[in-house]
C-alpha cells in the first residue's frame, strides 16, 4: 500500500471518528439543534413567546448589541453559564417559514440597508456582502463557507513583513474552532492546509460547478477539497440534511444550513437570555468618569431607552460598531468611545473576491448545490517567488440568474447579448477569489455629516487599495482562468468584486495599536468588550464567521472563569 493511499486512510478514519462520535457534550452545552420542533415548523414560537423579558432599569449582568454571529455566541453562551443576558437586535425576529422565500430579489429584506457614505479610491459597495439586520444577522444569508485560519495569519507582521501581529497564536483558538465547528456542524473532507484537520461530517455530493474546480485543479497539480460548509449532511438534532436546493443565500428554509438563529439563539432563549428586536442602540453609556459602561441607549418604537448593564457586549460588524462608538462620544472620550488612540474605525479590510465563469459544452447547473462547495488554499501563504506578499483561496461560486445578470452586465453585455448569455446560464460554472488584502490605516469609517432617519450621523466608510492589493488579485484572476481552461472552458469572463469586511476595532497586545486585548475586552473601559469581525487584525484568505464565533466562544470562555463571585462581582474594576 502505498503512502499516498495510508494517508487518505487516515484521513476518512478521521472524519469517521468524529461523524460516529458522541453528541453528548454538544447538546450538554448547546441544545439548539434538539429545541427545534419536530412537526415541520422551521422554529419554536413558544421560546420568544415564553422568552424572559426584563425591565430597563434592571441591570441585567450582560447587554450584547447585534444577534449576527458574534452577539448571539456569545449571548447563549453566557446566558448558558447563568448570566442575565440581553440581546439588542435593529431588525426583527426572522420566522423561516414566512419571512424566507426562494427568489433572489424577495430576499434582499435580509440585508443591512441604512445609508452608508463610501469614498477612497477604491470604494467598497454595501449591501448583501458585508452586512445583515434581524436576528441571525449576515448568518442567514451568508453561503455557509467556514475554512478556518491558519496559524501563519497570526503572525503575518513578524513572518511576512506586512499586516499585524495577533495577540493571541492559533493554539489559543484550535479548541473554540473545534467546538463551533461540531455546534453548526461542519462537513467537508479531510483539511490538508494550514493546522490538518477532519470535520464533524463527511463531504456533500458535488455538483457540476464542484466537478470543474476538481477536474481543472487536478489538470493543473493542485489539490481541491470538498467543504468545509456549516450544511447538515445528515440529519442533527432536529435539523434535517441538506436537500440542495440551491437558495442558500437567501435563508435556508429547511434549517440545513447554520445561521445563529438556528445554531445558537434557541438555547440562549431556553436559558433565559432576552433578545429584544426592532432595538437599535445609538449610544454605549458609561459612568460620569469615563471610567466604566453601564449600558446602553437605544431607539425602540420612536422613544429612547437605556438598558442598564454591568457588562456591555458590542457586535454590530465592521462599519456599525464604530460607528457607534464614535457616536458615543463623552467628555471622557471626546473624539469617541474607546478612542484614546485615534484606533476606533481604521484598519477596516475587504477580501478581493474576483469571480471568474467559464463556458462549458455540457450542462453545468451549478445552482444545483451548496454556493460553495469546493475550495483551493494552495496559494495561501506567501510565495517567496511572487511579487506580492500573502496570498489567496479559490471556491466554487453558484451565483442565481439576478446575480449572473450582473456578473454579464459587468461586462457590458446588454440587450440581445445580454439575453444570449442567460439562456446559456446552465452551461457556465464559476469561481471566486478570496484574496487577503492588507490593513491600512487610511481604510476607515468615520461619521459623515449625513443623517439616517434615526437622526444619527451616519458611517463614512473610506477605502483604498495599495500595490500589494492588486498585485495579489490580478495573479487569483489568472489563476481561475487557468483552473477553468484546463477542466474544459471555451470562453472565460471575470468581474472584480469585494467579500467579507473585517477590521475597524482591531485586537493587539497595546491600546497605542488597538481597542480590545486578545480576550475583545476593551483597553479603555475594562467591562466593554467588542465581540464581532471588527477585532480582527489580518483576514486571510478565508471567510471570517467561523473565526468571529471562535474567537467569542475563547472569550466567552475566559469571562465565565473570571467570574469568581458570580457575573455581578466580575465587572467590578
Amino acid at each position: 500500500m502505498s503512502g499516498a493511499v495510508r494517508s487518505r486512510l487516515r484521513e476518512a478514519a478521521g472524519t469517521l471518528r468524529l461523524t460516529a462520535s458522541s453528541q453528548k457534550a454538544i447538546r450538554e452545552r448547546n441544545a439548539s439543534a434538539w429545541l427545534l420542533p419536530e412537526d415541520g415548523a422551521r422554529f419554536d414560537h413558544r421560546l420568544v413567546e415564553h422568552m424572559r423579558r426584563f425591565d430597563d432599569t434592571e441591570e441585567v449582568d450582560l447587554v450584547v448589541v447585534g444577534c449576527g454571529a458574534g452577539g448571539a455566541t456569545l449571548t447563549q453562551r453566557m446566558a448558558h453559564a447563568g448570566w442575565s443576558v440581553v440581546c439588542l437586535e435593529a431588525g426583527p425576529f426572522w420566522d423561516p417559514d414566512t419571512h424566507w422565500v426562494s427568489d433572489e430579489a424577495g430576499s434582499h429584506h435580509l440585508y443591512w440597508t441604512e445609508p452608508r457614505v463610501i469614498s477612497g479610491t477604491d470604494p467598497v459597495p454595501m449591501g448583501s456582502n458585508n452586512s445583515g439586520r434581524g436576528v441571525g444577522g449576515s448568518t442567514v444569508h451568508f453561503a455557509g463557507f467556514v475554512p478556518r485560519f491558519h496559524p501563519s495569519d497570526f503572525s503575518t507582521r513578524t513572518d511576512d513583513g506586512v499586516g499585524a501581529d495577533w495577540p493571541i497564536r492559533y493554539e489559543d483558538l484550535r479548541p473554540s474552532y473545534e467546538r463551533i465547528e461540531q455546534e453548526l456542524p461542519v462537513a467537508g473532507q479531510y483539511w490538508p492546509w494550514g493546522d490538518p484537520h477532519p470535520y464533524p461530517h463527511a463531504p456533500h455530493p458535488v455538483g457540476g460547478n464542484g466537478e470543474v474546480l476538481l477536474r481543472g485543479a487536478d489538470a493543473l497539480g493542485l489539490n481541491a477539497r470538498v467543504g468545509p460548509v456549516a450544511i447538515t449532511n445528515g440529519r442533527f438534532g432536529n435539523r434535517p440534511h441538506c436537500i440542495y436546493r440551491g437558495f442558500c443565500l437567501q435563508g435556508c428554509k429547511v434549517n440545513a444550513k447554520a445561521s445563529t438563529l438556528i445554531t445558537h439563539v434557541p438555547d440562549a432563549l431556553a436559558h433565559g437570555a432576552e433578545i429584544r428586536t426592532e432595538a437599535m442602540a445609538v449610544a454605549v453609556e458609561t459612568d460620569p468618569q469615563g471610567r466604566r459602561a453601564i449600558g446602553v441607549r437605544y431607539l425602540r418604537n420612536g422613544r429612547e431607552h437605556l438598558q442598564r448593564a454591568r457588562t456591555v457586549a458590542v457586535a454590530g460588524y465592521s462599519v456599525e460598531t464604530p460607528r457607534l462608538l464614535l457616536n458615543s462620544a463623552n467628555r471622557r472620550f471626546p473624539d469617541g468611545l474607546c478612542n484614546d488612540h485615534d484606533q476606533v474605525g481604521r484598519y477596516l479590510m475587504v477580501q478581493g473576491a474576483p469571480q471568474t465563469a467559464g463556458r462549458f459544452t455540457e450542462e453545468i447547473r451549478s445552482y444545483k448545490a451548496p454556493p460553495p462547495e469546493v475550495s483551493c488554499e494552495d496559494f495561501y501563504e506567501t510565495d517567496p517567488a511572487a511579487d506580492f506578499k500573502r496570498g489567496y483561496a479559490i471556491q466554487t461560486i453558484s451565483p442565481l440568474p439576478i446575480t449572473w445578470a450582473e456578473h454579464v452586465a459587468a461586462q457590458g453585455h446588454w440587450g440581445h447579448d445580454l439575453r444570449r448569455y442567460m439562456q446559456d446560464y446552465i452551461h457556465w460554472g464559476t469561481l471566486g477569489a478570496l484574496c487577503e488584502l492588507l490593513p491600512l490605516p487610511g481604510n476607515r469609517v468615520t461619521l459623515s455629516g449625513e443623517k439616517d432617519r434615526h437622526g444619527l450621523p451616519v458611517a463614512d466608510f473610506a477605502y483604498s487599495q495599495c500595490d500589494n492589493d492588486r498585485a495579489v488579485i490580478r495573479a487569483a484572476r489568472a489563476t481561475m482562468e487557468r483552473i477553468l481552461k484546463a477542466a474544459g472552458a471555451t470562453e472565460v469572463i471575470t468581474i472584480e468584486r469585494y467579500a467579507h469586511l473585517v477590521g475597524g476595532c482591531r485586537m493587539a497586545a497595546r491600546p497605542e495599536d488597538g481597542v480590545v486585548d486578545g480576550d475583545l475586552r476593551s483597553f479603555a473601559v475594562p467591562n466593554l468588550m467588542i465581540t464581532d469581525g471588527s477585532v480582527l487584525p489580518t483576514q486571510g484568505s478565508a471567510n471570517p464567521a467561523l473565526t468571529i464565533m471562535a474567537l467569542v466562544d475563547r472569550a466567552a470562555q475566559r469571562l465565565v472563569a473570571g467570574a469568581r463571585g458570580g457575573p455581578a462581582e466580575r465587572s467590578r474594576p
